[in-house]
């Protein structure tokens, strides 16, 4: 018996609709002539938490950190458990299996992880579907291939998994406690391999919003009449060109008025010193991948990634797009000629723009688009070969659905050919220059110009060059003078900041791993970048305003990026690790290696954590005594008191005084200090490991012996002789955050056990 398992019910179901009928419907499964189909609902097992490893973590502690599994365990969740229990009996009955997962790396390991958890010993095929239409999955199914061939893929997104639970489960953490430390009590700070550089980007804006300062500048644009027409080009300071600033600009008003005063005063014509004229030819847009179709709708129709990914993933499952997941913009060879059908359909899909120009296609114009060296698991998105009435969908769906098609009608449009013109006038002793362009054929930038705004670019209108020779003459007709400002960078959008995750090597430091990155595609996947962003709103770390949503941290996500470590606010360490998981995709390095670089990367950053001091709020009493907590009112047996948050590292107390700390008395000497915990019998517990070096050299010093050694395990607390029920025994201070005890010999601390 053949068994397919689906990455989903509705992949299943049309499996199954492609297979030899009849389909009899079963608890979790359908069963046909030619095999039986099952499914799972994403991932169906999850990676163990900290305390499901040993229950201790679930107290979140310092002292425990970092944690690392020495066997990775995977556990059952909890919503899955019955189609767990189906699958699991299918497997048991299976001759041969067939994996049905999403063509990329997530797809891989969501399938075969089951196959390990149930150690599956059986011979197992693999279907790659990027669409789910009849014919393509008719396809697929006649030419599976041995799943081993993806054991690369799933090594990859396995280590992507376990490198995130070790960035998240323990800097998450130690970050939480760093901010507990430091009074904010409430808080709990997720820390990201990804969403944190993501976040910090963010920051880095608005900062750079708020610190910027415009800076009035002024430009000089001069009209001059060739025998061919007029012409404007832009006045370009000289070295020796007084009131510039460091960036070139001409900043200083009198200086342009003399400017402007002598280019009025000049009798002779200006002279063409430079003119050259080249042929450019721009070719096709590709075809989207799922980031640049999120970008795009973003800029189209203002859709937030979210949006554009559900939607796309709406067209899939209707069958009228092929697989959304996509990081790739290319397609492959063998589909070109389903080009007749696909755009045949598009003439009748109800869109009178879309009829108009699939009229106008070229079947012997085959773009760059088509290569199979670009293909990996997946190809581009493109409309499939089934028929589609736009009129019935919903709106976002017609809208993404004509960005598809747009897309893939382009590829049969010739190239964009104009020509580029730069020229340079001498005028005045002064030079002038500008460039522009003659449209020779609009080709496939017809579908993205309007017929009446052909020579604009957006905001920005073409200059028109009439026909002219280095040597012409130019007479000078106008002068004009402008006064600008400089203008601040743009918040980020949902949309460009997912561009921005896409395009990370933009916003990496080092200049030898920005060059090394830009072939790679960025932070995140294309699957979860869109989450990423949604997940950092939903959190209140961002919020959205005006029309466009721009991204605005809140008070939270300054707190937390001015708390974190330069490796974990810039992409370059996250960027580096994409480069070695697609390294990994691709068979090259190992799990292992992978793995112990980001166990190291972990354990630094955890030592980071436990020294860091975070900004309290406003209304926070700064402990005198440590420096980096706050003090929090507490109520204790003899009444309210105040403690510092930074506790068990800083004992400091003192009294409530008509619900505000008592600092004054806090001042006071430490010798007075120590007078009043012996008196308020405050156990040795209580008194941090500075007061006890201060108290060896002051007061107590009777004591001294039992109070000088270092609790071995926690390397925070002292150890403490205490009598027990049958005998003397040493416990940390630091109880109940360490536990350790030893025995006692001689009044001494037995360490050695």
């Amino acid at each position: 018996m053949r068994l397919y398992i689906a990455e989903k019910p509705s992949m299943g179901n049309e499996i199954a609709k492609c297979l030899a009928g009849p389909i009899k419907k079963h608890d979790g499964y359908l069963e046909t002539a030619g095999g039986i189909v099952t499914w799972v609902f994403g991932h169906i097992l999850r990676q163990a938490e900290p305390n499901e490893y040993d229950k201790r973590y679930k107290i979140w502690r310092a002292e425990d950190l970092p944690i690392i599994p020495k066997e990775w365990q995977m556990v059952i969740d909890k919503n899955c458990e019955k189609q767990f229990n189906i699958i699991k009996s299918l497997l048991s009955k299976a001759d041969e299996i067939v994996h049905a997962g999403d063509p990329d790396r997530e797809g891989q390991l969501l399938i075969d992880e089951i196959f390990d958890f149930v150690g599956n010993k059986k011979p197992v095929k693999r279907i790659l579907l990027n669409a789910l239409d009849e014919k393509s999955i008719k396809k697929a199914n006649a030419s599976l291939c041995d799943n081993k061939q993806f054991l690369s893929l799933k090594k990859s997104a396995l280590a992507r998994a376990r490198a995130d639970w070790l960035i998240g489960m323990n800097l998450s953490r130690a970050y939480t406690l760093a901010a507990r430390r430091s009074g904010h009590m409430k808080v709990v700070l997720p820390v990201g391999r990804v969403k944190t550089p993501t976040l910090a980007l963010v920051v880095r804006r608005e900062r750079e919003l708020k610190d910027f300062k415009p800076v009035d500048y002024y430009t000089l644009k001069v009209i001059f009449e060739h025998e061919n027409g007029q012409f404007s080009a832009n006045w370009k300071a000289g070295k020796t060109q007084k009131g510039l600033d460091y960036e070139g600009r001409l900043v200083a008003r009198e200086e342009a008025e003399i400017l402007l005063a002598k280019l009025k005063r000049v009798q002779e014509n200006g002279i063409i010193t430079a003119y050259s004229k080249q042929e450019k030819k721009e070719a096709q847009s590709l075809p989207f991948s799922l980031s640049a179709l999120q970008v795009y709708a973003g800029r189209c129709f203002g859709y937030e990634p979210q949006q554009v990914l559900d939607t796309a993933q709406n067209l899939y499952e209707k069958k009228l797009t092929t697989y959304p997941r996509s990081d790739c913009e290319y397609l492959p060879q063998n589909q070109f000629n389903d080009a007749k059908v696909i755009l045949h359909n598009l003439l009748l899909c109800g869109n009178r723009e879309l009829a108009d120009w699939t009229e106008k296609t070229d079947f012997t114009i085959r773009s760059r688009a088509w290569n199979d060296k670009k293909i990996s698991a997946h190809h581009a998105i493109i409309p499939t070969q089934v028929k589609v009435n736009l009129a019935k969908l919903p709106i976002m769906e017609k809208n993404i659905y004509f960005l598809i098609a747009q897309s893939y009608i382009a590829q049969f449009y010739p190239l964009h050919i104009f020509n580029q013109i730069k020229l340079t006038v001498s005028f005045a002793k002064e030079k002038f220059q500008t460039t522009g362009r003659v449209e020779k054929q609009y080709g496939w930038k017809k579908l993205y110009i309007s017929e009446n705004k052909k020579n604009d670019e957006g905001d920005n209108k073409v200059n028109v060059i009439p026909a002219m020779k280095k040597g012409d003459d130019a007479v000078y007709r106008d002068a004009i003078l402008d006064k600008k400002a400089t203008k601040p960078p743009v918040r980020f959008t949902p949309s460009t900041l997912l561009a921005g995750m896409k395009e990370i090597h933009k916003y990496v430091k080092d200049e030898a791993v920005k060059k090394k990155l830009r072939a790679i595609y960025g932070i995140g996947t294309e699957a979860t970048r869109a989450s990423i962003i949604d997940d950092l709103i939903k959190r209140k770390f961002l919020t959205t305003e005006g029309k466009k949503k721009y991204l605005v941290p809140t008070a939270m996500a300054y707190m937390l990026v001015d708390s974190l470590p330069e490796e974990l606010l810039y992409p370059d360490f996250t960027a580096m690790w994409e480069e070695y998981l697609n390294s990994l995709s691709n068979g090259e390095g190992t799990l292992e290696d992978f793995l112990a670089g980001q166990i190291r990367f972990t354990r630094i950053l955890c030592q980071k954590a436990a020294n860091i001091v975070m900004t309290p709020s406003q209304n926070d009493y700064i402990c005198p005594r440590c420096h980096k907590g706050v003090l929090l009112k507490r109520n204790g047996k003899n009444g309210s008191f105040w403690g510092c948050s930074n506790y068990p590292r800083c004992h400091m107390t003192c009294n409530d005084k008509e619900g505000r700390p008592d600092l004054d008395v806090a001042k006071k000497s430490r010798e007075d200090q120590y007078e009043r915990n012996e008196n308020a019998n405050i156990s040795v517990g209580m008194i941090s490991a500075m007061d006890l070096i201060h108290q060896q050299k002051t007061v107590h010093k009777k004591t001294v012996q039992d109070k000088k050694y270092l609790c071995p395990r926690c390397k925070e607390g002292f150890l403490r002789r205490i009598k027990g029920k049958n005998s003397y025994f040493w416990s940390c201070s630091n109880y109940p955050h360490c536990t350790a005890n030893f025995d006692d010999r001689d009044k001494k601390p037995v360490l050695n056990n």
